[in-house]
């Protein structure tokens, strides 16, 4: 069955996505349950960014757009992967990525790229909530990561599970969170 991304369903996913303009690394009351994890690494293509997360719809946005003209289809979920945070750097200097698994046959063409995740051990947790909120997900697995000697060692992706829909509600969503790290 061939996958066709329609307007709406890009939109519906732009408006959970857009909101992580807002997400901070503010800690949460949330429980969270952080492993580690080995993984194998794995072919994705995407679109490059370095500014704001205000332009993660625009971005998203190229990404489907790209994606189909160029008749590829995700062999996975959405994912964002971030390489500094609004803690570190000023808007206009965030540097990110949108985008999805491929196979490594895959012929990417630009304005995407592709590219090969190879970060591994990872420490994860599954965010459930907004996607506006994945920050504090992200607070806790990096609480976790000092805790049990662990330093960052490499970005930080989001793997969106939910495809939410005008009825979804924000407590239904899921979120995988990896942080690559490495023992201290």
């Amino acid at each position: 069955m061939k996958k066709i991304f329609t307007i709406t369903t890009v939109l519906f996913f732009l408006s959970a996505v857009a909101g992580l303009a807002a997400s901070n690394f503010l800690k949460s009351s949330q429980d969270v349950e952080v492993k580690l994890t080995d993984v194998s690494p794995f072919s994705y293509c995407c679109v490059t960014h370095k500014g704001p997360f205000t332009e993660i719809e625009n971005i998203i946005g190229k990404l489907m757009q790209a994606a189909q003209s160029q008749n590829l289809f995700p062999a996975g979920a959405i994912i964002g992967i971030y390489y500094n945070s609004p803690e570190e750097v000023k808007p206009e200097e965030l540097e990110w990525e949108m985008g999805f698994p491929v196979s490594a046959q895959a012929n990417v063409l630009k304005p995407l790229e592709k590219k090969q995740w190879k970060y591994s051990p990872v420490a994860t947790a599954m965010h459930k909530g907004s996607y506006e909120e994945t920050g504090q997900t992200i607070s806790k697995i990096l609480e976790w990561m000092q805790a049990n000697g662990y330093v960052q060692a490499g970005p930080v992706m989001e793997k969106y599970l939910t495809m939410p829909t005008p009825d979804t509600k924000p407590e239904d969503m899921r979120a995988e969170i990896w942080v690559a790290c490495k023992k201290k």
